[in-house]
């Protein structure tokens, strides 16, 4: 009589069949099965991607140093994502018309675009020029004048990025050209992978993006340098021990600032004016030697004394003026 299998033992060889077929299927009891892309391998780890997003956030904070000191204003700029994707889908990403630098990095094959969108660089012309950025939400065709004036923007860029990467190795990075299409500025085929570094500018209380593409078809030589190296705690050199206070604040001791002395004042009719002529002496209300008021961009600082110092016209600071003096 053949022997009856209890309810255990049937469950005990229903589970053993289970897991022979995940054994076969190559499953690991307790791991995740992850996806491979064999179209699009990733060339850049998850831990160099953070390293390398260490290095952009370096960046931004002196980028934003700069822009500050330029503009005049509070700007902050955030890093968003620093991601691989396909070629065809960043071009397709891109606005029409576009704001597009190509750039290389010399003596590499590495090549990227630096993209500000249309709106960011309307703002900043229209900053640079003496503007105050409004009603720069309409997108446009950036005109070659604009292009000039974005020129000294877009060099401080290829400048900071060059910093921010000279804890891996000594890049110079240097702009090609302008494009406002990005069917004319392929810097890599359309099934290859790029490195898309994404950022976002708060000028004020508006907010625009920016974004970073590099070819990551030349990164072999650069990504056997991040994983050689320890860049867990990356500050570049120049930035390092300092603080984004200290930063702003050597921005503002190479400010110049104009200073205007006042030796005296008159009145005069308009007809005593007219009737002035070379050789004419004025008399002011106030007696040669006497204190005088010393003005930083138009407003009353320093009380100061008229001199001489190596045969120049000079003064003599005497006396700081206390706001409440004014």
């Amino acid at each position: 009589m053949a022997n009856v299998l209890s309810q255990n033992e049937i469950d005990a060889l229903l589970s053993n069949m289970k897991s022979e077929d995940d054994a076969e299927n190559g499953i690991a009891s307790g791991k995740e099965v992850v996806p491979f892309d064999f179209s699009l391998p990733n060339r850049i780890s998850k831990i160099q991607l953070r390293t390398l997003r260490q290095i952009h956030e370096n960046f931004s904070e002196a980028f934003s140093s700069f822009l500050m000191s330029k503009l005049q204003t509070i700007i902050n700029i955030n890093l968003i994502t620093v991601d691989q994707i396909y070629y065809s889908e960043y071009a397709l990403s891109v606005s029409n018309p576009a704001a597009l630098f190509l750039f290389n990095v010399i003596n590499t094959d590495i090549k990227g675009i630096l993209e500000l969108s249309p709106e960011l660089a309307i703002t900043l012309v229209d900053r640079l020029l003496g503007g105050i950025g409004e009603n720069t939400k309409q997108a446009k065709a950036i005109t070659p004048i604009e292009q000039a004036v974005l020129d000294e923007i877009v060099k401080k860029v290829m400048d900071e990025l060059g910093k921010a990467w000279a804890i891996i190795d000594k890049f110079t990075f240097e702009v090609e050209r302008f494009e406002p299409d990005i069917d004319f500025a392929q810097i890599t085929s359309q099934s290859e992978s790029v490195l898309l570094i994404t950022f976002e500018i708060f000028i004020g209380e508006e907010s625009f993006l920016m974004n970073i593409a590099f070819a990551t078809y030349a990164f072999d030589t650069i990504l056997s340098k991040l994983s050689s190296q320890n860049l867990s705690t990356i500050r570049p050199v120049k930035y390092l021990g300092t603080t984004a206070r200290e930063i702003i604040a050597n921005q503002l001791h190479e400010t110049k600032l104009n200073v205007s002395v006042e030796f005296g004042s008159t009145r005069l009719t308009f007809d005593q004016v007219q009737n002035l002529s070379v050789g004419d002496i004025i008399i002011l209300n106030k007696k040669v030697g006497s204190e005088s008021v010393a003005k930083v961009e138009g407003k009353p600082f320093f009380l100061a004394v008229p001199g001489v110092s190596n045969n120049h016209k000079s003064v003599k600071v005497v006396k700081r003026i206390e706001e409440k003096e004014i």
